[in-house]
């Protein structure tokens, strides 16, 4: 038999733990688009004319929308490809690859991680067709204030 603190203890724990479990979980649908640029990674070059903000975007629209490991990884590959055109910089392009590779994942509380625009906790895997609708309302909004999809260049 257990001592009397023990069973206190298991069935404090016990009790804690669905008031734990339903804190975390969240309903809450996807959030309004918000991109930071080149999250932790300058935006342009500060030697040259080269800007590959634009690519961060685009990428931070699939990052915020999520979806399957298969999506991320197409995202990741078309900011390389972007961030090659843009600088014409292979090795800046490979850089920034292995970031969003390394750092990217949907398993890290980030405001950059996959999915970011869903409440944490939402791993890889298809959107539904509401869910869908619900990103293609939201990206709306955002191109109607931002149609270019240009950064914003920093005041001098």
């Amino acid at each position: 038999m257990q001592p009397i603190a023990t069973r206190l203890l298991h069935a404090a724990f016990a009790g804690a733990l669905p008031i734990f479990l339903s804190a975390c979980a969240s309903t809450q649908g996807l959030q309004p688009f918000s991109t930071d640029g080149c999250s932790l990674f300058p935006d342009r070059s500060l030697i040259s004319t080269s800007d590959w903000c634009g690519c961060c975007l685009a990428h931070d629209l699939a990052y915020w929308r999520g979806g399957t490991a298969e999506e991320r990884l197409q995202a990741d590959q078309d900011l390389k490809s972007c961030v090659l055109a843009a600088s014409g910089n292979a090795e800046l392009a490979d850089l920034m690859f292995l970031g969003v590779r390394t750092g990217g994942g949907p398993y890290f509380l980030t405001p950059y991680r996959w999915g970011y625009g869903w409440p944490f906790g939402r791993l890889y895997g298809p959107i539904s067709p509401t869910e869908e609708a619900q990103a293609a309302a939201l990206r709306a909004r955002y191109d109607s204030t931002n149609p270019a999809l240009v950064c914003a260049k920093e005041s001098p």
